[in-house]
């Protein structure tokens, strides 16, 4: 491997940049739709990541150009999409095309404040950090109410959605990697009780991880489960040296890696290869897992095979959402995107001997 940066990370970064996929408020679209050649709506928790993943990209390049960026999401997340009336982050907020119904997701809000302190560490900006406070306090007094998390809220009500439907509408382990979010915070001002909330949602996760998977007989909602199942094992990090969360994440990997192989020729996520590799090497470098370096040099291989190389600029450089029957879908996601480039430079500095499992860096 190269002992330089990966030429998928300049690709990736430049396809943020430049694709269009961030729009001028400085929000970012939930996707770029290679047919009709148009971004979706703007998503804030999309933009949540994409905050991420610039101040990523920035700290491996030092190129200002995507601390900037970062900055106009974030300035974009904290004086635009945030309703301060509600104290909440809406699900989309755009101006190209209609608003959806009114809600508020628990999932989003996590990523948005791991967004915004990413951005925190790196120019210690204290509105940022305030936005960050504000909205995890928002998660602990509006989703963590008697019992699990609830995963949506109606607004202006604030009532919680009923528990019903697909997986992201319920209670369920993903929700860890959200709560990561209460963690960080803790990390950041010392307050006890951001910790509390966080052992609280871990301690329900572990408890019902076991039934999360395969939780459906279509193969193709299987699939993202197991994404959102990722999720958890990535929401363990802070407690990888725990002995019961030790064993969890090495039968949670061995899971995971059968079912994409078994799931992969009707439905394969991109995003699912590269939560697995970055996983492995987390669970390798903190002791909870050795890595298993040949199922993740074919999980690599299957990361690089999404990303585009061609030369129609909205496109290229993004990652593909995924395959389905054999056929590219034509989604090129920054989720994706992020987690694909992350991906494929973790892996390329665990052979270069520089990786450190940082859980802030991780999208």
């Amino acid at each position: 491997m190269s002992q330089t940066l990966t030429s998928s990370l300049v690709l990736a970064g430049e396809w943020f940049l430049s694709s269009g996929i961030q729009e001028a408020a400085g929000g970012v679209a939930r996707y770029y739709l290679a047919g009709p050649r148009k971004n979706a709506r703007v998503s804030t928790e999309i933009t949540g990541y994409a905050v991420s993943a610039l101040v990523y990209l920035f700290d491996q390049t030092g190129d200002q150009r995507y601390l900037d960026a970062a900055l106009r999401a974030a300035r974009f997340l904290v004086d635009s999409a945030w309703d301060s009336s509600l104290s909440v982050f809406p699900f989309e907020h755009s101006v190209n095309g209609d608003l959806p119904r009114r809600l508020a997701y628990f999932f989003d809000s996590g990523i948005i404040v791991r967004g915004l302190l990413a951005l925190w560490r790196a120019n210690r900006n204290d509105s940022l950090l305030a936005a960050a406070v504000a909205c995890g306090e928002s998660m602990i007094r509006d989703f963590l109410r008697n019992g699990p998390v609830d995963p949506i809220l109606e607004l202006p009500s604030r009532n919680p959605l009923p528990h019903a439907g697909t997986w992201s509408r319920n209670p369920g382990c993903y929700q860890l990697k959200s709560a990561l979010a209460w963690h960080d915070l803790c990390d950041v001002t010392g307050e006890k009780r951001f910790l509390d909330a966080y052992e609280k949602v871990l301690a329900q996760s572990l408890l019902t991880q076991a039934a999360f998977l395969p939780g459906e007989t279509d193969r193709n909602l299987v699939m993202d489960r197991l994404h959102a199942y990722l999720y958890f094992l990535e929401g363990l990090l802070p407690c990888y040296q725990r002995t019961e969360c030790r064993a969890v994440v090495r039968s949670g990997l061995a899971t995971a890696a059968q079912l994409l192989r078994e799931l992969a020729p009707a439905f394969e996520r991109s995003d699912v290869c590269a939560q697995l590799v970055r996983i492995r090497l987390f669970a390798d470098a903190l002791g909870a897992a050795d890595l298993d370096r040949a199922a993740a040099q074919e999980e690599v291989e299957r990361i690089r095979a999404y990303q585009i190389e061609d030369s129609d600029p909205p496109s290229r450089g993004g990652f593909w959402f995924g395959r389905k029957e054999g056929c590219l879908l034509p989604y090129v996601n920054p989720v994706s995107t992020a987690f694909g480039f992350q991906g494929l430079e973790m892996w390329r500095q665990w052979g270069a001997g520089e990786f450190r499992a940082s859980r802030h860096e991780l999208i």
